[in-house]
């Protein structure tokens, strides 16, 4: 089993940064695909990016592809979401998951393990 954290969200203006970070807990976090999954208010969760066991290979939602970044250090047990030009719309929850099999990323139930999430907030 695998237990996730996430941190790094918070309050950015339109057009900035954050990086979301997701610590993971056990010795096996190389053996599984993470994945970054979303949900906003009154909205179904929905797929963000997903990465690898190694992180060689990643997949974007198309409305994240060019300003969203996902990658993992396995020495350090923690995916990363690095998310630049930030929209309003991108407000939500964010909450990272781990799979085993690199099949049916988009599909949040395929995911066996989830954080608690983190809230992130774009002003307008």
């Amino acid at each position: 089993q695998v237990q996730l954290e996430e941190s790094g969200g918070g309050l950015v203006q339109a057009g900035g940064s954050l990086r979301l970070s997701c610590a993971a807990s056990g010795r096996t976090f190389s053996t599984y695909i993470m994945g970054w999954f979303r949900q906003a208010p009154g909205k179904e969760r929905e797929f963000v990016a997903a990465i690898s066991w190694s992180g060689d290979s990643t997949k974007y939602a198309d409305s994240v592809k060019g300003r969203f970044t996902v990658s993992r250090d396995n020495a350090k047990n923690t995916v990363y979401l690095q998310m630049n030009s930030l929209k309003p719309e991108a407000t939500a929850v964010y909450s990272c998951a781990a799979k085993r099999a690199f099949s049916s990323l988009i599909t949040s139930t395929s995911y066996g393990y989830w954080g608690q999430g983190t809230q992130v907030t774009v002003s307008s």
